[in-house]
Parts: C-alpha cells; structure tokens; sequence
C-alpha cells in the first residue's frame, strides 16, 4: 500500500520540524500528495497504526487529520476510513497569482471580434426588453420549458441527427448531468468503467457516491476495445463512462469502427453507455456520436461551458426512451431542481438568432490560431492533434510530471499534472494546458516561449518541490 510506504518518510519529516507535530503530520500529507507519492483517491491506513509507526499518541494523529481536512486534503467518513480528497493536489500545481499565464482552466477562449463582443452586450439587454422580469429571474420547470429544449435539440442536431425535444432535460452544468445520471444508475460500491485517463469531475462524482471506478488501457486512437472486453468479464460493471472525441485530458478521438466495437462489447455485457461530449462541436466535421450510432443505449451529455462559455452553466442530456427521462428527471431534481430562467432566456436566445453559432464559429478560428503558434514555438514537441482547448503534452524523459508541474510553477506556469487524471497505476510523464486560458494571442505566445525553456531545462539530480 503506497500510503504505508510513505509513514516512514513521515516520521524522518516531522523529527526534523521543530513546530507542532501534528502541523508537522500535516504537513508531510500534504508534501506526500504534492510529489505524487499519495494519489488522489487513495485510502490512508488507520489513525492508530499511523500514531505506532509515528511513535505518537492517537490524539495528535486525529488532530493532524481534521486539520488536514479542513485544508481540503483528505476525506474521513466513519465506517469507511480516511482518503486523499479528489483534486488535493490543486494547491500544489494551481497559481494564485504572479504566473506568466494559468493554464490549468480548461474553457474556450473568449471571441476577439469586437462586434462579436458588441452583439453579446446588445441581446443581454434586449432579452430584460423582452421579457418580463419577474420570469427571467425565477425558476424553470426541471429540465427545461418544450421551446427551450427544442432550441437545445436544434443547437445538437449537427451532431445527434434528429430526435424529440422530450428526450432531453437542460440542467445548470455538465457536473451536475453526471452526479444526477450517475445517482440514478449506480448504488455505493458498484463499478463505472471509463479511461485510464478521465475527466477529473468524474473522479470526484466516484468519490462522493462511493463508485469503484476502473481504468481500460488505451492507445493513440483512445480506449482499447479488447482491454474493455477482458475489464467487463472480470468486473461486471454497470456503467462505461467515456468521451469518444476530444477526450480530456489525451485528446484522443476514437475512430467509426472503434466506436461501433465498443458499443458492440456494451450490448453483450449490458451496460449504460453514458457519453460526456463537451467538444464535438468544435470540430467542422465531427465523428459520429455514440448516441447517433446507438440511440437505444447511450445517454448523451453536451455543454455550453467548453464550446461557448463557462458563465452560461447549461448542459443538454440526452436520453435513450421515456422510462429513462423519467428516472434521470427525478435525480436533475433531487440535486439542483431546476435552472434559473435568465440562462435558459439568454442561451435559447442565442440559438435563436444565430448568436451562439456565431461566436462557435469564432472560436473554432480562435483555437486554430491558437494551434498554430503552439506549433511555431513548440516544433516537434507540440502534439499534432485536431484543435481543441487543452493539449496533453508528454515530457522529456528527464522530468516526471510532478516535478515538471512543480518547477515551472516557479517559472510563473501553472499547469495540471497527469495524476489529476490518473485512475491506476503511475501517473505517466505528461501534462495537460489549457490553451484558451490566455486573453488572447500575444499572451498565449509568451507563455508558450516560457514554457519551451522549461521543457528544455534538465534540473539537477535529486530535484524536488520541497523548500
């Protein structure tokens, strides 16, 4: 168990921390998180063998793991024991300020175009022109009013074909989909297989319901079909979980026969397909969706946030016959019952006088400029991937990621490391930027001329984050 193994560094820690020993205990947890050697996730051995191997009392290694909770370290639930918290590692690799660029926040870049900009400002006032007040500032009914959805079916029609308004349920955000199809399929303890490499949210959605997630290896192209095939015989599980294009963090893209032979090994071993499809409608020419191929099967899930912006909070599910809309519409309920109506105004708007896709073809411009300066400053070190809003970036064989993450946050560069995405084993030599971050090109420049020096930059022997 990788947390035993770290009690030993632990214990040479706090003897030479002169402060109180229960900072001390929190401190080495957190240094053990940082350098990757507690993963995310991962269970911490009882608080009384922790105080033995210490040679503490049981009281100060309490005290030690409330304050650790409190900093958002660690998860304690009784009957269940003590966890790495999800996203733990967030202090570690996140800047607060002072940095060249953070490029951590995955969301599309804003529109340059000036009259894009105008056109925004100008509907948001027409639509309290509109409209009445008291409507745009209440609740929605759970899932969205008919015209609303209707607008939202038109909006994903380039890339789900035709299907009923009824079919679809609007909810505040993608998270919120997942946490909602998630609570309605699964019960604590049972498993969800995805990629080995998946979205964070999703591993916080596991974390909070007490899911087993299971990690299929994948390739260049994405998830293996034969490894999911062996996965599924061994473990039964009720769910795969995946994004088939643009997947975060990889960016892998599964190609038509993938897509159908993964879907073939879902029908024999009756699982629910759920597909998280934030970036589909980035591409000109997308791959068919799995929800297209098998519309019986999959629960579909798009959002505004990653393809037009994050302020507007909408996501669209998609789902497979009434009995399931029915079901899904009762967790939308139970974890945020509704949106409020001032989104729903705002972004039905958008989509009706071509607003929306307007800016979604700006941005598409936007990313492709953006690809092209990475490759100029990158060479061949930049991925030679379709444009998308964040890029998995392998590192030099001298560097792990966690290291890397940690020097050149000193060097004014946030990045996120591959642990944060990691759902077993080691954590590879990679990292994930976000390169719709920067306010815009001139920016994104500097901080990718920063960021090829620090690739380029062999640290000395035994480098490490601790000062």
């Amino acid at each position: 168990m990788a947390a035993e193994a770290c009690l030993e560094g632990w214990k040479i820690a706090i003897s030479r921390d002169t402060g109180a020993l229960y900072l001390a205990i929190v401190e080495a947890i957190a240094q053990s998180i940082r350098k990757g050697e507690l993963q995310e996730g991962e269970k911490l051995p009882p608080q009384r063998v922790i105080a033995t191997r210490l040679g503490t009392n049981l009281s100060t290694v309490t005290r030690a793991i409330a304050e650790a909770q409190k900093r958002g370290l660690l998860d304690a639930t009784v009957g269940r024991g003590t966890f790495v918290r999800i996203n733990a590692g967030g202090s570690s690799w996140r800047v607060a300020g002072g940095s060249v660029l953070d490029l951590t926040m995955n969301s599309p870049p804003l529109p340059q175009d000036p009259g894009i900009q105008a056109m925004i400002q100008g509907e948001i006032g027409a639509i309290f022109k509109q409209q009445d007040a008291q409507s745009l500032m209440s609740y929605r009914v759970t899932g969205g009013t008919l015209q609303d959805r209707q607008l939202g079916m038109q909006w994903l029609a380039p890339v789900l074909g035709r299907r009923r308004a009824s079919e679809m349920l609007i909810v505040p955000g993608a998270q919120v989909a997942l946490s909602a199809i998630m609570s309605s399929l699964m019960r604590p303890g049972e498993a969800i297989v995805t990629d080995l490499f998946t979205y964070p949210g999703m591993r916080s959605i596991a974390a909070q319901f007490g899911y087993v997630l299971l990690g299929v290896e994948q390739d260049e192209e994405g998830m293996i079909p034969e490894a999911l095939e062996e996965l599924c015989a061994r473990h039964r599980p009720r769910v795969l979980y995946c994004t088939p294009t643009l997947q975060n963090p990889t960016t892998a893209t599964w190609s038509v026969p993938r897509r159908e032979a993964i879907l073939a090994i879902a029908r024999r071993f009756q699982m629910s397909v759920v597909e998280d499809d934030p970036y589909s409608l980035l591409l000109k020419a997308p791959p068919p969706t799995l929800a297209m191929l098998d519309p019986t099967r999959v629960i579909y899930v798009a959002t505004m946030s990653k393809v037009l912006s994050p302020g507007l909070r909408t996501a669209y599910i998609v789902l497979p016959g009434a009995e399931m809309t029915r079901r899904i519409t009762s967790g939308v309920r139970a974890i945020c019952l509704a949106k409020a109506g001032i989104l729903d105004a705002i972004v039905s708007r958008w989509i009706e006088t071509g607003l929306a896709q307007h800016c979604l073809r700006s941005i598409r411009d936007e990313l492709t400029q953006r690809h092209m300066v990475m490759r100029q400053i990158l060479g061949t070190r930049a991925p030679d991937k379709t444009p998308s809003p964040h890029v998995w970036l392998p590192l030099p064989e001298w560097w792990s990621s966690a290291d890397f993450v940690a020097f050149a946050r000193r060097q004014g560069l946030a990045l996120v490391p591959s642990s944060v995405f990691t759902v077993s084993g080691d954590p590879p030599a990679a990292v994930r930027m976000a390169l719709g971050s920067a306010s815009d090109l001139s920016e994104l420049r500097d901080s990718l001329t920063n960021l090829r020096s620090v690739l380029e930059y062999r640290p000395a022997e035994g480098f490490s984050d601790v000062v």
